[in-house]
């Protein structure tokens, strides 16, 4: 491809004022508009202070931004161009938005949860965001340290995180989220909680645990719900909470003595040969694994704590250890193995549990999703700031779920970044024509025309009847 006209004949100015870079932002927002994001936030959210009026315009700004691919406050710049202020009114300032965050204390942020909250049963209603949800569906909770620089950052701390497969101490702030997913749909964000960087991953699971079941109830997951984490949240409190939610749980445990004692006692008949469909890379062997055998034994968590008490499964997966030394003529005198472990009371048959909780990983590109979006920083220094941009993170991302369902069935799965890509930043030129009337002219032969089309007339047409 090269330029049809000489570089010295070719010319650019900014002065269109019908054009609009991110036109799908129209019915990404009509969504929401219908989902009632306004209405709830001006009924339940209530900064205090003089920047901390009229939060019912400002956090649609925020949601509006992420949505385009904001992830700082100066990057809301991008809502004031061109013929924006035509399609949208209240828009603001970043400089008006970073000072409405700031507004926020916590019991704010707590209120904009119940937004999220109450929002993603709205979007649940209006588009196919969990196909299958009657059938079994799970919560998936898991904590994410995101780094964070310089010294004015309340709240931060050391804690350890991932880096291509190695723990490291990283400074930053604890990001706890519960995502529901089908085995149909991706998984939407039912609730957020910002802690310093120095917090347990299990410091109030349990209550969070609940309150994601009771979200994932309200959306209409009526069926089998299995709450999925990993070691971090093995305490008879978490397992306890799930339980009195009306829940199952399937939690990762660590190699202890007693779990050691209770494999050792499974009969060498009980394991069952499994292989996967696809292999998975082991961090200890440095390799790809694909055989693996699979076993269950009755077992009681936490007998020391009097009253907590727990008896369910504990299913435990094998690997066969490499032998090292084989390449210098030295073979193993007895296979040796590596046992991970999970402890659970889902009623399903063993091999499909142990499936079932090893896409618990899938939270994990939630977090990539956010990582590569909205979440790429925390861009204030105080606390309960990022704390809610961490929520309207949350916001952004059922958001963006239910506009990609309404688009395809390909895009109800597709990550954030290509929803935006695709869907969201396609320039157009607006024109009005009669009273009230607006058309938006797009490019021609945009490549995901019908996608577009079809989400449009979903957000911005008449009302259907609730999914």
């Amino acid at each position: 491809m090269r330029l049809l006209h000489s570089l010295a004949r070719t010319h650019a100015s900014f002065d269109d004022p019908n054009l609009v870079s991110r036109a799908g932002l129209i019915p990404v927002m009509a969504l929401a508009q219908r989902a009632g994001l306004t209405e709830l936030v001006a009924g339940h959210v209530r900064p205090g202070g003089p920047c901390g009026v009229n939060a019912y315009l400002k956090v649609p700004c925020l949601v509006a931004g992420m949505a385009a691919g904001a992830d700082s406050i100066d990057d809301m710049d991008l809502l004031r161009h061109g013929a924006m202020p035509a399609l949208f009114g209240g828009i603001r300032a970043p400089s008006t938005l970073g000072s409405h965050l700031r507004s926020f204390t916590w019991g704010n942020v707590r209120q904009l949860e119940m937004v999220n909250r109450q929002v993603l049963g709205e979007l649940a209603r209006r588009a196919p965001l969990l196909p299958g949800r009657d059938t079994p569906a799970f919560v998936d909770i898991d904590a994410m340290q995101k780094r964070v620089y310089g010294h004015r950052k309340q709240g931060a701390g050391f804690g350890h995180t991932k880096i291509q497969g190695k723990s490291l101490l990283v400074r930053g702030l604890n990001a706890l989220a519960a995502t529901i997913c089908t085995p149909l749909g991706a998984p939407v964000i039912a609730a957020t909680r910002l802690r310093g960087g120095t917090a347990n991953s299990a410091r109030g699971a349990a209550r969070f645990a609940a309150e994601a079941i009771s979200t994932a109830r309200t959306i209409g997951c009526t069926g089998l719900l299995i709450v999925r984490a990993d070691s971090s949240y093995y305490s008879a409190a978490f397992c306890g909470a799930v339980r009195r939610a009306g829940a199952r749980f399937s939690v990762t445990v660590n190699m202890d003595p007693k779990i050691a004692a209770a494999i050792a006692a499974i009969p060498q008949t009980a394991w069952i040969p499994i292989r996967y469909p696809r292999a998975i890379w082991d961090d200890q062997l440095r390799c790809w694994v694909s055989d693996a055998q699979v076993a269950e034994i009755k077992y009681t968590a936490f007998a020391s704590k009097k009253g907590q008490a727990i008896t369910a499964r504990l299913i435990v997966r094998r690997v066969r250890d490499l032998n090292k030394q084989a390449a210098a003529g030295q073979d193993e005198l007895f296979p040796a193995w590596r046992y991970h472990a999970v402890f659970t009371d889902s009623p399903v048959e063993l091999v499909q549990a142990e499936e079932q909780h090893r896409d618990h990983a899938i939270v994990e590109q939630v977090f990539a999703d956010w990582t590569d979006g909205p979440l790429a920083h925390l861009p204030s220094g105080f606390f309960p700031a990022n704390a809610a941009w961490l929520t309207c993170a949350a916001i952004t991302h059922n958001l963006l779920r239910a506009a990609g369902s309404l688009a395809s069935l390909a895009y109800g799965k597709a990550r954030g970044a290509t929803i935006r890509r695709d869907l969201i930043d396609v320039a157009a030129r607006t024109a009005r024509h009669g009273r009230d009337h607006i058309t938006v002219h797009l490019p021609e032969g945009w490549h995901r025309e019908h996608e577009w089309m079809t989400m449009f007339t979903a957000a911005c047409g008449p009302p259907t009847a609730a999914a």
